[in-house]
């Protein structure tokens, strides 16, 4: 399978890199990235420009929405619909550093998944 890549998904990947060796693919009209197959973020544009999205848990939602974070919502079929995913805050999206802390809370909401898909 080709991975592709545009600036922005490749940035963000860049971004995110303390957690681990980021992949971007095209996915939806957006991109998914991945760290050891595990889905962290989202690059996506509804409406205002592309952004990254974060993954949240149920435990860490309300630290992005603290943060001033828009949640990722979205309307199919007429109906509005929204996935556990926040907007990335924008002093993160200036510096790796910035961003450390966040891409952590992404990374343990994917951790977290995936624990759950693996007990059911």
């Amino acid at each position: 399978m080709t991975t592709h890549r545009n600036e922005f998904a490749q940035y963000c990947c860049e971004l995110l890199s303390t957690v681990g060796v980021c992949v971007a693919k095209r996915m939806f009209g957006g991109y998914g990235i991945s760290t050891d197959g595990m889905s962290i973020a989202i690059v996506a544009d509804l409406g205002d420009g592309e952004k990254l999205w974060l993954k949240a848990s149920a435990d860490t939602a309300k630290l992005f929405e603290n943060a001033g974070c828009e949640r990722f919502t979205y309307t199919a079929k007429g109906t509005l619909k929204t996935m556990a995913y926040y907007s990335a805050p924008n002093e993160a999206m200036e510096s790796v550093t910035e961003m450390a802390y966040w891409a952590r809370l992404a990374l343990d909401a994917a951790l977290l998944a995936r624990s759950a898909k693996r007990k059911k």
